[in-house]
């Protein structure tokens, strides 16, 4: 049996008390019907029986069949509501533990996949799940049990008829495993090129001012269309092949249904067999087939719910963040003492990064770290908060491995102002508070009067009730940028890390925003990475990395003096900036 099939059937165990109610209702509603032909052959035998017709026979048998009917809707409406709980529930679990994985992921599984293809498989796999469930259950218990209580009947009417019906049943199983088997394949390409096309369709809008930018929407329609076109190629050929597993059961079946019209008038001449009872096995072949040709017309909603149950338990069974050890311990009191011990680093064993790295930074200085593109300054603060594992080596903060140290408790420590700004829809105020649960509007207003941002809420018209749309596309870069700066300074963490944090703001405002910052600063360590070396001229120590090491370190004018790497760097940036004037 198909592994993910397994495990979905161990999320539904859960709700074995209303797969068990599901049972009954199935049970009463499906024998009910499998009943009716039996009914119909006996009422059929007794009318004709008679040489004439017997009205009072007849309605007896009209009377009986409404109640049947109408108890067998009853329940089959029960049954269907219950099927319906039982799918969505499982579906809840499924995305609740999905969601929840993504929480302990490690930032590597997201900088390797796309993020389009990550979100496509929390809602359109387990959407597709959710119906291939919900078929599933519906086609499964009802046809389980028409053909039990079909056979049952029908051994009763004629052994000889049944026999030929039970021997062609496999032949419809033998078609539809056939042309499934063939088509597995197929839907889990589908279901991949979905993912492929969402995660492009979320690259391309959420970069639109790029896009149009460098006028590049001739070339992303291109893209688009040539990932579309794939999509529709594996969707039709395993929509396609699909499609024939129904029409192949029902030319067996229909072998069947004439097998038994013939082999039921021999019989009626050689032996007797009354004409009610070969309507009955008529219909009885008929309903015998039906759950057959039922579950093979789902089959196509049936097989792509199991490819997204393969890409959706997938993401489930990612190896979470390494979790942390039994003797790990929370720093109630941190004073910022960091040292890095010869540290090393690569996100890939065949491109070393970070080789040796080692320094020791004191409590309450500002260290600044500079260096080209790719140098490893992000990678530092990676590794210092663990986003990243280091290969080799020790980071400690006060005396203490930060791996000693409870995760949580860790990047507790830090106040990190990113390049990179990132808003949630909803008001200001909830996006300032963030970081800490239950802010006062005191504390809020204090954070953003820090940030310099206050002047610019009051005057809007909701004031911090204003509601920022989607990452905060109603606000410029600067008044984004902002925010993220007076949601640090609500938490008051005692280290801080900045990077590139003014980048996007005016230099006046950047001005402001530098004296806020140093009068934060006071007494705490911070990390501060720049590009712009006109804005770290105040740092106690500026390291100088390049290739994952440091190259140079000292002050401003330390550093200025040497005539190094650093005072080429600082010369480079203004004396382009001269040209440029």
């Amino acid at each position: 049996m198909n592994s993910n099939l397994v495990r979905l059937f161990k999320y539904i165990a859960k709700y074995k008390v209303y797969m068990f109610m599901a049972l009954i209702c199935a049970l009463i509603s499906n024998v009910l019907i499998a009943f009716i032909p039996f009914i119909v052959g006996k009422g059929i035998n007794n009318i004709i029986g008679k040489g004439s017709v017997d009205f009072s026979n007849l309605l007896k048998v009209i009377i009986i069949l409404g109640i049947v009917y109408i108890i067998s809707a009853l329940f089959t409406w029960i049954f269907t509501i219950i099927a319906n709980i039982v799918a969505f529930n499982t579906v809840r679990d499924i995305r609740n533990q999905a969601f929840s994985k993504i929480g302990t992921l490690p930032l590597k599984y997201f900088d390797g996949n796309a993020h389009g293809d990550i979100m496509s498989r929390l809602t359109n796999d387990i959407d597709s799940i959710s119906d291939g469930l919900f078929q599933g259950i519906t086609q499964f218990y009802p046809g389980i049990i028409t053909i039990t209580s079909s056979i049952i009947l029908m051994l009763a009417l004629s052994v000889k008829i049944t026999i030929i019906i039970i021997v062609m049943t496999p032949l419809c199983f033998l078609v539809a495993s056939f042309i499934t088997g063939r088509t597995n394949k197929m839907f889990k390409e589908q279901q991949k090129t979905v993912g492929e096309l969402n995660g492009y369709i979320e690259e391309i809008i959420g970069n639109q001012k790029v896009v149009k930018a460098f006028g590049y929407e001739k070339r992303s329609e291109k893209k688009f269309n040539e990932i579309n076109k794939r999509l529709y190629k594996c969707g039709q050929q395993a929509q396609f092949y699909s499609s024939l597993t129904n029409p192949g059961t029902r030319y067996v079946n229909n072998i069947t249904y004439a097998l038994v019209g013939i082999v039921g008038g021999l019989l009626s001449v050689l032996s007797g067999l009354s004409v009610g009872t070969i309507s009955s096995f008529l219909t009885y072949s008929t309903q015998f087939s039906q759950p057959i040709n039922n579950v093979t017309s789902v089959a196509t909603q049936l097989q792509a719910a199991l490819a997204s149950c393969e890409r959706v338990f997938s993401v489930i069974d990612e190896m979470p963040e390494v979790s942390d050890a039994e003797n790990t311990k929370e720093i109630t009191k941190c004073n910022g003492n960091i040292s890095f011990d010869n540290v090393s680093f690569s996100y890939t064993s065949e491109v070393p990064l970070i080789n040796d790295f080692s320094a020791g930074i004191k409590e309450g200085s500002t260290i600044a770290i500079v260096g080209p593109t790719g140098a490893g300054k992000t990678t530092m603060v990676n590794l210092l908060m663990r986003f990243y594992d280091i290969n080799k080596g020790k980071i400690f903060i006060d005396g203490t491995d930060i791996y000693e140290i409870k995760r949580d408790n860790l990047r507790s420590l830090f106040g990190m102002v990113l390049q990179d700004t990132w808003l949630f829809e909803g008001t200001i105020r909830d996006n300032i508070a963030y970081g800490k649960e239950n802010a006062t509007q005191s504390e809020i207003e204090a954070a953003a009067k820090a940030a310099y941002i206050d002047s610019f809420i009051e005057k809007l018209p909701e004031g911090y009730d204003t509601i920022i749309t989607e990452s905060g596309s109603n606000l410029s870069e600067g008044q984004k940028q902002l925010l993220t700066i007076a949601r640090v300074m609500i938490i008051d963490p005692p280290m801080l890390i900045l990077d590139e944090a003014t980048s996007s703001v005016d230099t006046r405002t950047e001005l402001k925003i530098q004296s806020a910052f140093l009068s934060m600063m006071k007494g705490r360590t911070s990390f501060v990475i720049a590009h712009r070396l006109s804005t770290i001229r105040d740092a106690d120590v500026i390291l100088v990395m390049n290739n994952g090491e440091i190259i140079e370190r000292g002050n401003h004018e330390e550093l200025l003096e040497r005539g190094g790497f650093y005072a080429k760097l600082y010369e480079s940036q203004f004396k382009n900036a001269e040209e440029a004037i």
